[in-house]
């Protein structure tokens, strides 16, 4: 008996939802630091902390790999399991700044990006099994959310 073959679903018109869903992640985003740059450079900061200026840049290139990562793996799968935690993530990622700057809850916010960080760790695991490739693309994430960690706790330590 052969077993199945990967499915393969239509190529570029399957990551335009996944393009979507980071857009969004990345506009609700924009919309909790529009008017926030202010707050943020007076906020006690450690001496490590980048300036507001990097956020964006790093942000893009980040939403552009998970949006790929998410879509690589749709495609040999459809939605499953794996897909359902990227989702959840997803919505940490987006929910996270409006906590931080918008309602400057950093208490909140450092739970929420913990939690966010365990749950991009189990999508790199779920997804490797099923494309090295899309989990190998969510690894910078992942350490950009675990230097994010770190300065919303010293942040939140220090105000």
């Amino acid at each position: 008996m052969t077993s199945a073959p990967a499915v393969h679903r239509p190529s570029w018109l399957g990551l335009i939802p996944f393009a979507l869903a980071v857009t969004a992640a990345a506009l609700i985003g924009v919309l909790g630091v529009t008017g926030t740059s202010a707050e943020y450079q007076s906020l006690d900061q450690p001496s490590w902390a980048p300036p507001s200026w990097l956020f964006g840049p790093v942000w893009t290139v980040l939403y552009a790999m998970i949006a790929v990562a998410g879509w690589l793996v749709w495609r040999r799968t459809g939605w499953n399991r794996a897909l359902t935690v990227y989702a959840v993530q997803l919505g940490l990622n987006a929910v996270w700044t409006p906590i931080f700057f918008g309602a400057g809850r950093y208490g909140l916010a450092l739970a929420d990006i913990v939690v966010l960080w365990l749950l991009i760790g189990a999508t790199v695991l779920l997804f490797r099994p099923i494309s090295r490739t899309a989990a190998w693309l969510l690894v910078p994430y992942w350490g950009w959310v675990t230097f994010a960690t770190a300065l919303n706790a010293a942040i939140w330590s220090a105000n």
